[in-house]
């Protein structure tokens, strides 16, 4: 074996490609058809979206569970430990699989060059290979055309939501993202968008290659009365439903683009009410409006681009609190950092700007400057890293008060490894 260890193995696949991003799918294909796995005997589902894609994955992943179908799961980024990104049966799979995959991807590349996210992508079609699984749920890294995942024929495709975001390599318009998102439908397979104004291209390409398209709002849809909602689709409805453990109203739009796929998984799969209620309310999710109890309450939000924002907002405006929010910001310097200061003004009242190490970090000041834009006499106060941000806002707020910490996983991934070594915050 190349090296012993999980670290050793990541540090060396981050320096193995000259790109850390090079979208395109002949290089992991030809690995792929290397290892013999393009043609699993297990169900997929594959999910791709500006906002939303890792929410429905967990639905997914506890609805199937509770039924007891085997699931495989493949999300990313990770948060805390690289492991999270591949799940069995709910499961983090062990580095010792992780190293073991490794190094059968790397037999057999050969001399063909892989970038982190293709190795990783990889390795959880290898570990799912061996598990004896039903359905493996597979959220998209960025895109959908040229996104490695997509190299894996789907079952069922799920678009959750199309926003701005990566420009760089998607497109500026909801219509050059649309296409690119509408990339992971297959011919005459079946689609779901849980947009409910989904982007001209993608309905187009729904319909340039027959995928039969299932749209929020037209195929099926969703109310709510307050304690409970309902869900309709073509054949069944489900009544009086639970609100989804994971918190925001926008979960809601989340969970009925779920029903909606295991609806057009039967009957290959079934799933009665019980194990649907039950799925709704023990799915969870890290870093998706996650909150830390307390006198002074933590809520840690990965929200990095103003759809995400607006909804974060959304959600703290419909959760009570009786003092001031203090918002702990660090963002990636590519990011739309003004259009998610914008979403959140009216529900911050002190800003902590943090400046982020990682590849493209914005610092402190890149932040402010930006919140300035807005008004000079805005209370912000500037710090180099995440940490130093938390404790100050904590410092600054008071019992009844609340932190918000958001703008970027790596953000979040650092206040909770702070949290885990400090169970007293501040």
């Amino acid at each position: 074996m190349r090296f012993d260890s999980l670290d050793e193995w990541l540090a060396w696949q981050e320096g193995l490609h000259p790109n850390k991003i090079d979208l395109g799918l002949d290089r992991i294909r030809q690995v792929l058809d290397r290892l013999d796995l393009g043609h699993p005997s297990y169900a997929v589902i594959t999910i791709a979206g500006t906002n939303g894609k890792g929410s429905s994955a967990m639905m997914l992943e506890s609805i199937l569970s509770a039924a007891g179908y085997r699931t495989g799961t493949y999300t990313s980024p990770h948060l805390l430990r690289y492991n999270e990104r591949i799940r069995v049966c709910r499961q983090e799979v062990i580095d010792a699989q992780l190293c073991q995959a490794f190094q059968r991807i790397d037999r057999a590349r050969g001399d063909i060059s892989l970038t982190y996210f293709e190795f990783a992508t990889l390795a959880a079609f290898e570990i799912f290979h061996h598990a004896g699984l039903d359905v493996a749920v597979l959220e998209v890294g960025m895109g959908g055309r040229l996104d490695a995942v997509n190299v894996m024929d789907s079952d069922v495709a799920l678009v959750t939501t199309v926003g701005i975001d990566h420009q760089s390599w998607l497109g500026d318009t909801r219509e050059s993202i649309g296409r690119e998102k509408a990339g992971i439908f297959r011919r005459t397979r079946p689609a779901v968008c849980g947009d409910p104004t989904p982007p001209g291209t993608l309905i187009m390409q729904a319909g340039q290659i027959n995928s039969n398209l299932h749209c929020i709002g037209h195929e099926f849809g969703y109310d709510e009365d307050g304690t409970a909602w309902s869900w309709w689709g073509p054949q069944h409805e489900y009544n009086e439903l639970p609100y989804p453990a994971l918190y925001g109203p926008f979960q809601l739009q989340n969970a009925a683009g779920v029903i909606m796929v295991l609806e057009l998984l039967r009957p290959r799969f079934c799933i009665n009410r019980e194990q649907l209620v039950f799925g709704l309310e023990h799915a969870a999710i890290s870093g998706r409006f996650q909150v830390v109890p307390g006198d002074i309450p933590c809520i840690l939000d990965v929200a990095h681009n103003p759809h995400a924002a607006h909804a974060l907002a959304q959600a703290l405006t419909n959760q009570s609190c009786r003092g001031q929010t203090h918002a702990v910001m660090g963002m990636l310097a590519d990011k739309d950092i003004k259009g998610v200061i914008q979403e959140m003004l009216t529900v911050v009242d002190t800003w902590h700007m943090a400046g982020l190490t990682a590849a493209r970090g914005a610092s402190a000041s890149q932040l402010a400057e930006s919140l300035n834009a807005f008004g000079s006499n805005i209370p912000v106060q500037h710090y180099q890293c995440v940490v130093s941000a938390y404790q100050g806002a904590y410092r600054l707020a008071q019992p009844g008060d609340r932190v918000v910490v958001f703008g970027s996983f790596y953000t979040v991934a650092e206040a909770l490894h702070y949290h885990a070594k400090n169970t007293n915050l501040g």
